[in-house]
C-alpha cells in the first residue's frame, strides 16, 4: 500500500508539472506580449498591412504574416488531407497485412525527420524544380511550404485517421455487406461517418502542426512580409518571422515586445485548435461507447 500511494504521488507530481510548464508559458508570453498592443493598439496591430520593425518609426502590422500562415496552411490541408486520410483509408480497409505492415510504419517515419532537413530538401531541391516547372519567379514561395508542410503533416493525419478507423466496429461493416451493400459503398456510407469524428480530430492536429511549424517556413517561403495574392508569390509567416528576427530584437524594445505578441497569438491559435480536437475526439469516444 505504502508503494502504491508513492507511485500516485510520483506520477500525480509529474503530471502536474506539465500544467505548470503551460501556465508558466502562459504567463509570459502575456507578460512580453501584452506590452506592443499599449503601444500601437490591438486593431493596429492585427489588422495593420506593414511590417517594418527597425524603420523609425517603426511599423507593428502582423497582417500580412497572418494571411501569409493562413495560405500556407490552408495549402498544407489541400495537399496532407487527401494523402492522409486516403492513406488511412487504404491501410485500414483494403492493404492486406504485409502491405500495412510495411506501408505504416514507413509513413510514421516521416514524423521522425527534423523539420529543417525538410526545409533544406525544399529549398535545395523542390523550389528550383517548381521554377522550372511553373515558370515563376521564384521556388520560394506560399506553394512551395504548403507543400511541403503538407508532406509534413501526413503522419500526424495519417495515423490518428487510422486508429479512428480501426476503432469502428467490424459489426458495422459485416451488416452493411449483409445488407448488399458492396465495399465502397461501405467505406462511405458506414466506415467513414463512424469514424468521422476521429478523422476530424486528425485533420485539426494536422492543421495544428502545419500552423506552428518554423524552420521550414523559414526557408522555403522566400521572406516576404506582404499580403500574398497567390500561392505562387514569396510570403513571411508568423513562425518565420519569430525565428527570423528574435536574435535581432533588442530584448525589452517594441520589436521584441511585438514578437512576443506573435508567439502569444500562435499559441492561442493552436490552442484552440487542440480545444476542439479534444473535444471532437471525445465526442467520437462517447458515440461509439469507449468512453469508459
Amino acid at each position: 500500500m505504502l508503494r502504491e500511494k508513492l507511485y500516485k504521488i510520483i506520477f500525480g507530481i509529474l503530471a502536474f508539472s506539465s500544467l505548470l510548464f503551460l501556465v508558466g508559458i502562459t504567463i509570459i508570453l502575456f507578460t512580453e506580449g501584452l506590452p506592443i498592443f499599449h503601444e500601437t493598439g490591438i486593431g493596429t496591430f492585427i489588422f495593420g498591412k506593414s511590417w517594418y520593425p527597425t524603420y523609425d518609426p517603426p511599423e507593428f502590422g502582423i497582417l500580412p504574416l497572418v494571411a501569409a500562415s493562413f495560405w500556407v496552411t490552408l495549402g498544407a490541408l489541400l495537399v496532407g488531407v487527401p494523402l492522409g486520410v486516403g492513406s488511412a483509408l487504404f491501410i485500414n480497409e483494403l492493404a492486406g497485412p504485409k502491405i500495412k505492415a510495411i506501408l505504416k510504419p514507413l509513413i510514421e517515419i516521416l514524423a521522425a525527420i527534423p523539420s529543417i532537413v525538410f526545409g533544406f530538401f525544399g529549398m535545395v531541391i523542390v523550389a528550383p524544380f517548381l521554377q522550372k516547372l511553373l515558370g515563376i519567379p521564384t521556388g520560394l514561395c506560399a506553394f512551395t511550404g504548403s507543400l511541403i508542410l503538407g508532406i509534413m503533416a501526413l503522419p500526424t493525419i495519417c495515423s490518428i485517421a487510422e486508429d479512428a478507423l480501426s476503432f469502428v466496429p467490424k459489426s458495422f461493416r459485416e451488416a452493411s455487406l449483409a445488407l448488399g451493400a458492396n465495399r465502397w459503398q461501405t467505406l462511405t456510407k458506414v466506415v467513414i461517418p463512424a469514424a468521422g469524428s476521429g478523422i476530424s480530430t486528425a485533420i485539426i492536429l494536422g492543421m495544428s502542426r502545419a500552423v506552428g511549424e518554423t524552420m521550414t517556413v523559414l526557408m522555403v517561403t522566400g521572406g516576404a512580409a506582404v499580403i500574398p495574392h497567390s500561392f505562387f508569390v514569396p510570403v513571411r509567416p508568423m513562425t518565420a518571422t519569430i525565428a527570423a528576427e528574435m536574435g535581432e530584437a533588442v530584448m525589452g524594445g517594441a520589436h521584441y515586445h511585438a514578437l512576443f505578441a506573435i508567439g502569444l497569438i500562435l499559441f492561442l491559435i493552436t490552442f484552440v485548435f487542440n480545444v476542439l480536437a479534444e473535444m471532437v475526439s471525445r465526442r467520437f469516444r462517447i458515440k461509439l461507447g469507449l468512453s469508459g
